[in-house]
């Protein structure tokens, strides 16, 4: 098997990915409910609000940070777990047990890690994950997207350009292993349409442009969960995805949003 087969078998399997998938589904649905251009709010509010968003329910769906269980109870402390959730949420949100995922930051930037594989966040421009810019991302995201390919040797990303146009990338791409082998969930939106990208994926130094992924999958290509948080076993496909499905459209009916605000009154 490929590593990209390996890795999303063991992820998929262990219910991971569906609580990435979820968590990200429901923070833009509740950036774009809470979003207005009428408010005076532009795009980089929005991007700003759907990070911050995404980064907490992660640490929801898999009970880190102040949502970490202390009891040995996964269900305690639910009151503080469904907070401001709303109830579609709730039924959908994977039932993961306390301890498979763990925070795992590098660098001061956020990651979450099962096992011996952590992952980080990084967002896009919609329509252009192909292409995401490593060069122009920290040197913490450069440094991550330059880790050693696991699989049959590759030409040098480097090859046929000057030291001047390389810009010190490769003696950062080569650099000391990290800790873990760390991979990336990218992730856009389209504030006009409200279409969404997620994928999961290996990032690649792409210094001199072009495509920015030695491998990815798409999140979005199955239908959410059923049954709530208590469900569980929730897979995602196994097999290689190396072009993402259409992005999801995100908009909710109107009259669904009435009903959200109308019971976040009572």
């Amino acid at each position: 098997m490929s590593e990209q087969q390996d890795v999303i078998a063991e992820l998929g399997d262990a219910g991971v990915l569906a609580g990435v998938r979820w968590a990200y589904l429901s923070a833009t649905t509740r950036a774009l409910d809470m979003y207005s251009e009428a408010d005076g709010h532009d795009v980089a509010l929005l991007g700003s609000i759907r990070y911050t968003l995404f980064r907490d329910r992660l640490d929801r769906v898999f009970a880190c940070e102040r949502y970490a269980v202390r009891s040995g109870n996964d269900d305690a402390d639910l009151d503080l777990l469904y907070d401001q959730l709303s109830e579609q949420d709730i039924q959908r949100m994977p039932r993961l047990d306390a301890g498979l995922v763990r925070r795992s930051n590098l660098n001061g930037s956020p990651g979450w890690a099962c096992a011996d594989l952590r992952f980080l966040l990084a967002s896009c421009e919609f329509g252009k994950l192909g292409q995401l810019p490593w060069p122009q991302k920290s040197p913490t995201k450069q440094r991550v997207a330059g880790q050693r390919d696991p699989e049959p040797p590759q030409p040098s990303l480097f090859e046929g350009l000057e030291l001047e146009e390389t810009g010190g990338l490769e003696m950062l791409a080569t650099g000391q292993e990290l800790d873990l082998k760390t991979y990336v969930v990218a992730h856009s939106l389209d504030p006009l349409s409200q279409q969404v990208e997620l994928i999961f994926g290996r990032a690649r130094l792409n210094s001199g442009g072009g495509q920015a992924w030695r491998w990815w999958q798409n999140l979005l290509g199955t239908p959410p969960a059923d049954g709530g948080r208590r469900s569980g076993d929730t897979q995602l496909p196994t097999g290689p995805d190396t072009v993402p499905d259409a992005p999801v459209r995100l908009r909710r009916p109107a009259e669904e949003r009435r009903d959200d605000r109308a019971s976040g009154e009572q």
